[in-house]
């Protein structure tokens, strides 16, 4: 029996070393690509810059974070005129882009987000970029 052991680990090899048998690339990974288009838009790279700050937001506390850097003010002074739009932008666009890149999961009944498979990835794009964080009053909206 333990021949046959051997004989399989030999055949396994061989397997693994021709080229025709080559597994594609993890999926555990975002090609440049994705990266670059989940935080193609600043509503997007806030959102993943308070993932630095908690793992999970509910989409209301997110919309008036991004709010408060976008016109520099603090939170307690975004009105819920401002807080709404954003947040329908949050939802309708920028939310689930994220989600489909596997950054950030999104629960429609609580309406709770939370990191994902490559949320670390991201991040770390972010900080290759030289945007680790962002200061309020530099925010830029497309």
């Amino acid at each position: 029996m333990d021949g046959d052991s051997n004989r399989d680990e030999e055949a396994t090899s061989d397997e693994s070393a021709s080229p025709e048998t080559e597994l594609p690339p993890s999926p555990a990974f975002l090609e440049l690509d994705p990266v670059y288009e989940a935080l193609g838009h600043p509503r997007r790279r806030y959102l993943c810059y308070t993932l630095l700050e908690d793992t999970e937001w509910s989409l209301n506390d997110l919309a008036t974070k991004i709010v408060a850097w976008e016109t520099d003010v603090p939170e307690h002074a975004v009105t819920e005129a401002q807080r709404e739009e954003v947040y329908v932008s949050l939802y309708h666009a920028h939310v689930p882009k994220l989600v489909d890149e596997g950054v950030i999961t999104f629960d429609e009944a609580t309406e709770r987000i939370t990191t994902a498979e490559h949320a670390d990835q991201v991040l770390a794009a972010l900080e290759a970029m030289g945007q680790s964080r962002l200061e309020p009053g530099n925010a830029r909206t497309e």
